[in-house]
């Protein structure tokens, strides 16, 4: 049976760690209490022989033996725990007992100290616990109530929407004739055919000047009756408007016209969509003359229904982990207790205790209960259609369950690689390709091909190995990467996916070089034909091969690369970083392009690529492109959270740009002027690179730190560990110092020597992702952030 200490601890939420109750330093309170205790018994029973022999002899009894001598051993035993327990219910709980002289009182200092402590830091534990609840509770009930607001006033839009939707579809039928009599009238600004509507329903004077009088004030007449609705329905929910058109302060018609109150359906511009609608959103509120309006409009009110949806979701959640607090703690003291009044006999003591804990809130409330209930109802009726299971596909996703058919597909595929290596091996050394004399274009094709491949495969096993560090020291990475937790990989997903690839690659080897030896005209179309696959499988729209992950790097990638107009994330900038470290699969993926899409595969020789200046100057522009994207987003991120750690951050991509572009020179130029430069720019790179890892990245050298050079949070036990981490990150920094060492090596060591510098570079990458995500973890961990806040799309505007 697992003991309720390694459950308790499996249990808890991450990052509310340190507002649960801490059940290992209550137990080691009662430990202490426990061998107190039987100190305690031991020098009683050593001290009563001699003074229960000298009362005997005092009486006049003699060395005889008496049948009351064990009644009264027994009293003098438990007569000082009885006093104890007087003394801390008086202390703590405030009962009022009669204090015994005498020298027992010496007896109750010394032995039930512990105890004492004991109750101080539950007490503590208990306030802790119990303000903390208190805290998330009316959080969260706030949030709720304003959640519930936003989806009245969106069901209230909706409805208006559609209601003149209809309304207009039946009176375009009825001034049909009319309008095949008379000039069309373009549509007014309040009423359009995209379904667009302005708050304020009144129309621009260029529009009054254009087509039928009647038309256009039947147009304006509903576009206000639109604009009425829809600010009806906001004032229903709360939201007040002052002095709009057509409405007046105070009763009667002589009231005075004042400045509208604007209400508006607020989207991040997360995207180039988003962010040119509300673009135009605030061009056309600008050039119009009659105010400020809001555009209520259907595409809009689509991305509000969204935005809420999110937000019920995250509620939800927030809802559910408060619950799980509740009921961990809950156990957690009932089990304390009951260890407590087990070794200390003080049951008394341990009621009044357990009394006051389930009189707390976080016990007794039951707000949260039904809080999520509403939420649970409100989501059920309007996002899912009152069906109970797509409804909690959203609000409780469950993970899969965990087969064994993944692990013996690892070592299945694992097995399969290893051998066909080893037989592709074999061939090529009979064959002689590796030989100086060998096939030099064949060398180049399957260099860059199994390169670009065996790139790819380290990178998913070292994510691979991410996750399970991660999962073992519980750093919650699908919340910090706003990963779905049923659609997210798993360790031994990311295993899946490296053997799969090493052992498809590696086949295809096989089979080039059994076509080669046989005299083949198309052997070295396979190498393309395996990127090709590659690519369908990546874009296959059907649910195979892990399909959710597929779409959302391919997402992730489309953001990368428009940096400057996405909203940037977690999961985008952390993505970009990693295309820092594969700079040379870049380049690889570059040159198997230009060889297989331009033909030279069948025409012309390889050089064809190697030699020309595009491709000089299209590998120069790939070498910038990841620390280009990578700066971009640091700018974005500036202009969004004005924080000029961003500025520095892009300024490390500068650099850095700035020393591939020297070393780049340097390696058409190799002159001693352009080594000094080399040597300058990259180890100011690298200085620039050492601090942002060490000190921004993964939170080290934190003035005054209980740990040495380190933060006072650390996950691994073993501070050593993250020494060696630092050093390790230092040595692989410094891999640039080969290209001006100038190492006289043949061609094929020299490919074995690129390809060993870019390995080396992408294990650095994967030894680095595990610190920044245990510091970004920790930090979530020091502000309780354990749900993401979803901004809400309706809010009102003030105005001067």
């Amino acid at each position: 049976m697992v003991k309720f200490s390694r459950e308790y601890d499996a249990s808890i939420i991450p990052e509310w760690k340190p507002a649960f109750v801490d059940y290992k330093g209550l137990k080691k309170l009662i430990k202490k209490i426990k061998v107190a205790r039987r100190d305690a018994d031991d020098s009683s029973a050593g001290d009563s022989s001699p003074e229960t022999a000298a009362g005997v002899e005092s009486v006049g009894y003699g060395g005889g033996f008496s049948m009351l001598d064990p009644v009264r051993a027994l009293a003098a035993r438990f007569a000082p725990r009885v006093q104890a327990t007087s003394v801390l219910m008086s202390s703590h709980f405030g009962v009022q007992e009669d204090e015994e002289s005498g020298d027992s009182g010496e007896f109750v200092r010394s032995t039930d100290k512990h105890e004492r402590e004991f109750l101080e830091k539950a007490d503590e534990e208990l306030e802790k616990v119990n303000t903390f609840y208190a805290a998330q509770e009316a959080e969260l009930l706030g949030r709720g109530e304003a959640l519930i607001d936003q989806l009245r006033i969106l069901a209230d839009v909706k409805r208006i929407l559609d209601d003149h939707a209809a309304t207009r579809h039946a009176r375009g039928s009825l001034l049909g004739r009319s309008r095949s009599m008379r000039a069309v009238a373009p549509p007014s600004p309040a009423l359009s055919n995209s379904g667009r509507y302005l708050l304020s329903g009144l129309a621009t004077p260029q529009s009054m000047s254009d087509g039928s009088v009647e038309l256009q004030q039947a147009q304006m007449t509903e576009g206000a009756a639109v604009a009425d609705e829809v600010m009806a329905a906001l004032e229903r929910n709360g939201v007040s408007f002052v002095g709009l058109p057509g409405k007046k302060e105070g009763s009667g018609r002589g009231g005075r016209l004042q400045l509208p109150s604007t209400v508006r359906i607020d989207i991040p511009a997360s995207n180039p969509g988003r962010a040119a609608l509300k673009v135009w959103e605030e061009l056309v509120n600008v050039l119009r003359k009659d105010g400020a309006a809001a555009f209520v409009h259907r595409k809009k009110v689509q991305h509000a229904e969204k935005n809420i949806r999110d937000a019920f979701m995250a509620l939800y959640r927030g809802l559910e982990l408060l619950k799980k607090f509740s009921s961990l703690n809950v156990k957690a003291f009932t089990k304390i207790l009951k260890k407590f009044v087990k070794v200390s006999e003080q049951q008394r003591a341990t009621d009044l205790f357990s009394q006051k804990s389930k009189r707390s809130s976080f016990s007794t409330s039951n707000k949260v209960l039904q809080l999520s209930d509403e939420v649970e109802s409100l989501f059920l009726k309007n996002f899912a259609g009152n069906d109970r299971m797509v409804a909690m596909k959203y609000l409780n996703p469950q993970r899969p369950k965990n087969t064994h058919m993944i692990t013996f597909l690892v070592g299945l595929f694992t097995g399969t690689f290893v051998s066909l290596f080893i037989i592709y091996a074999i061939l090529a050394h009979v064959s002689g390709i590796f030989a100086s004399a060998g096939n030099t274009a064949y060398m180049e094709i399957v260099y860059h091909v199994f390169s670009m491949f065996a790139l790819i495969s380290l990178h998913c096993f070292l994510y691979g190995c991410n996750l399970f560090m991660w999962k073992s020291t519980r750093i919650n990475q699908n919340f910090i990467f706003d990963f779905a937790p049923n659609t997210a990989l798993t360790h031994r997903d990311a295993f899946l996916m490296s053997a799969s690839i090493m052992c498809t690659v590696v086949t295809a080897l096989v089979i080039n070089l059994f076509l080669r030896n046989a005299g083949a005209s198309y052997a070295n179309a396979v190498p393309g034909g395996l990127i090709v696959l590659s690519a369908g499988l990546l874009f296959c729209p059907f649910n195979v091969f892990y399909r959710s992950t597929r779409y959302c790097f391919m997402r992730i990638m489309r953001n990368i690369i428009f940096s400057p107009f996405y909203k940037v994330l977690m999961a985008d900038f952390f993505m970009a970083d990693q295309l820092t470290s594969q700079i040379p699969l870049l380049r690889h993926m570059e040159f198997a392009a230009c060889y297989f899409m331009a033909g030279s595969f069948r025409a012309n020789p390889y050089e064809t690529c190697t030699n020309s200046q595009q491709y000089k100057h299209l590998a120069y522009a790939i070498s910038f492109l990841p620390y280009y994207w990578r700066a971009m987003q640091c700018l974005r991120r500036y202009f969004e959270e004005h924080d000029i750690n961003q500025l520095a951050n892009a300024g490390k991509y500068v650099s850095a740009m700035v020393a591939a572009a020297v070393r780049f020179k340097y390696s058409a130029t190799p002159t001693p002027f352009w080594v000094w430069l080399v040597l300058i720019s990259s180890s100011g790179a690298t200085v620039y690179q050492l601090y942002w890892d060490f000190v921004k990245d993964w939170g080290f050298f934190t003035p005054k730190s209980k740990n040495l050079w380190l933060r006072d949070g650390l996950i691994l036990k073993n501070k050593f560990t993250y020494y060696i981490s630092m050093m390790l990150n230092l040595v692989l920094r410094l891999a640039w110092t080969e290209s001006v060492m100038k190492i006289r090596v043949s061609k094929n060591e020299t490919r074995l020597l690129d390809f060993s510098l870019a390995s080396l570079e992408i294990i650095r990458r994967g030894h680095w992702n595990f610190y920044r995500l245990e510091n970004e973890h920790l930090n979530n961990v020091g502000k309780f952030r354990a749900v993401k806040t979803v901004p809400l799309p309706f809010r009102e505007l003030e105005t001067d």
